[in-house]
């Protein structure tokens, strides 16, 4: 992944509002799920390219070390070459001028390796200031991971919880012998009606059976005016008399 590339991932995660996220999601629980292995995998994918960058980086630090080494170097030996034709311009001017030549050779060599190790300084700079925008990046994803990790791991509970509320509330309802629409309810209403029944069938019952005991005592009073009126025939109009629980003719 390129680094540029890696960066902006980074900046676009770290800049994401958990949050709000949350709020818009129809699904809290998938979307969380989503965002871990999101930010998983482009944790896993930032360390690699930082990798990169870094050994990157340090092959550069180390080729400027190198160049500034040379340049130390080459310095040495241009300063050694330009003694030995010193000591040897008196007596040997030919081997003097080698040795001139040697170390404008060297001296050449030495600024080489200045130029190159100043011309690799800014690539340095700005790359450690990558390597440590990038870190910090890692760091903050880290961050929001464990964040996330956290609120899923909170959602669920919450999810349970109210899972569980539910079921109870579900459970005290269908035992709530109050409770019209539960069985219990619905038990007691038939037997309401079956009670209603009963009462009405019994004050029927004995409205009819009062009804039958006024008839005989109606019968039994006509009879008792028969039996009068054929006394009164029987004795030729005399009436009775009733003493002593006895009927006697005057």
């Amino acid at each position: 992944m390129a680094k540029q590339s890696i960066f902006g991932r980074i900046s676009q995660l770290v800049r994401a509002n958990v949050n709000s996220l949350i709020d818009q999601a129809e699904d809290p629980e998938k979307m969380l799920d989503q965002l871990v292995r999101d930010y998983t995998n482009s944790i896993a994918d930032a360390e690699s390219a930082i990798s990169q960058t870094i050994g990157n980086l340090r092959m550069q630090e180390q080729d400027y070390r190198e160049d500034v080494r040379a340049a130390e170097d080459w310095g040495r030996k241009a300063l050694a070459a330009s003694q030995r034709a010193d000591q040897l311009r008196d007596t040997n001017a030919g081997e003097a001028d080698k040795f001139d030549n040697l170390a404008k050779v060297a001296l050449g060599k030495q600024l080489a390796s200045e130029n190159d190790a100043k011309s690799a300084q800014p690539s340095i700079q700005s790359q450690n200031e990558v390597v440590e925008k990038l870190k910090t990046g890692l760091e903050q994803m880290k961050v929001k991971l464990d964040e996330l990790k956290t609120k899923r791991s909170q959602l669920i509970a919450r999810q349970k919880t109210a899972s569980a509320q539910q079921q109870v509330h579900d459970a005290v309802k269908s035992i709530d012998i109050m409770d019209p629409t539960s069985e219990i309810g619905r038990f007691e209403e038939k037997i309401r009606r079956e009670e209603a029944k009963v009462l009405g069938q019994q004050e029927l019952a004995s409205s009819s059976l009062d009804a039958q005991f006024e008839s005989l005592e109606n019968v039994g009073e006509t009879i008792e005016i028969e039996a009068r009126l054929a006394a009164l025939k029987g004795n030729g109009g005399a009436p009775q008399q009733i003493t002593d629980g006895e009927e006697t003719t005057a």
